[in-house]
């Protein structure tokens, strides 16, 4: 998908986008372009704005985009089946949708059965989400994220409860089968091997916006540190490649 100029064309755009609770101001001056097909990665401190920032994405383009928020979003009454399936109800008419709660219709069930499989969660398909684990529950929450089929991925955390192996194998088929996602992450070394792209926000504000080829795990680190701490450098310029904001 690209404009006239030749260009990806834009998905998600921010122009000084600012936004408080309260007296707390949770995003500053945000300015932001997202366009088809990038990988891009979201990193910062807790508490830095990133699932804010996701929540203004997915506002945007909630039609085109399968969201999975932190904490999974299950409902905890339901199966790991119906949880799934929760992500084609935008292309199920109401009805079919009903009857699916009483008895799983059939063309569903095999490719629920397939991506459980594919998950790790065929043994847990009839059991309701509150009788699992929290790597577990993450499963679910991607499978239904899979299960939308919609081409822009955004997810907050999303492999954050499953151990290193698995996180780094989901994350890569979320990627696969996604054309274009923006990820919040933790994990840094993910973001550098697996985006295009990574973005930093740092007290609501973006300070970084670069290519990951461009930067590192230790440049990376120097955004996590408080700023009175003795090892704090403000971070400088990698390359031409960097876009550093402060206002």
């Amino acid at each position: 998908m690209t404009d006239r100029t030749g260009s990806s064309a834009v998905l998600f755009q921010l122009a000084r986008q600012s936004l408080s609770y309260g007296e707390q101001r949770v995003l500053d001056d945000i300015t932001l372009t997202i366009r088809h097909g990038e990988k891009v990665a979201l990193l910062g401190p807790s508490g830095a704005g990133k699932s804010t920032l996701l929540n203004l994405l997915y506002r945007q383009q909630p039609e085109c985009s399968a969201w999975q928020p932190q904490g999974g979003g299950l409902v905890d009454l339901l199966s790991v089946y119906q949880n799934i399936f929760i992500g084609a109800l935008d292309r199920v008419g109401s009805l079919p949708a009903l009857w699916n709660l009483l008895c799983p219709l059939p063309a569903h069930r095999r490719a629920i059965e397939a991506l459980a499989q594919l998950l790790g969660l065929q043994e847990k398909l009839w059991q309701s989400a509150d009788r699992l684990s929290g790597g577990q529950r993450q499963r679910v929450a991607i499978g239904r994220a899979l299960y939308r089929q919609q081409p822009v991925f955004l997810g907050d955390e999303p492999v954050s409860s499953v151990d290193p192996l698995q996180a780094e194998a989901l994350l890569k088929h979320l990627l696969e089968k996604h054309e274009t996602a923006v990820v919040s992450l933790h994990n840094r070394q993910l973001a550098l091997d697996h985006f295009d792209r990574v973005v930093v926000l740092r007290d609501g504000r973006i300070c970084c916006d670069c290519p990951a080829s461009e930067l590192n795990a230790a440049r990376l680190d120097e955004f996590y540190q408080q700023p009175d701490s003795p090892a704090y450098e403000r971070p400088e310029p990698a390359s031409e490649g960097w876009v550093i904001r402060t206002s």
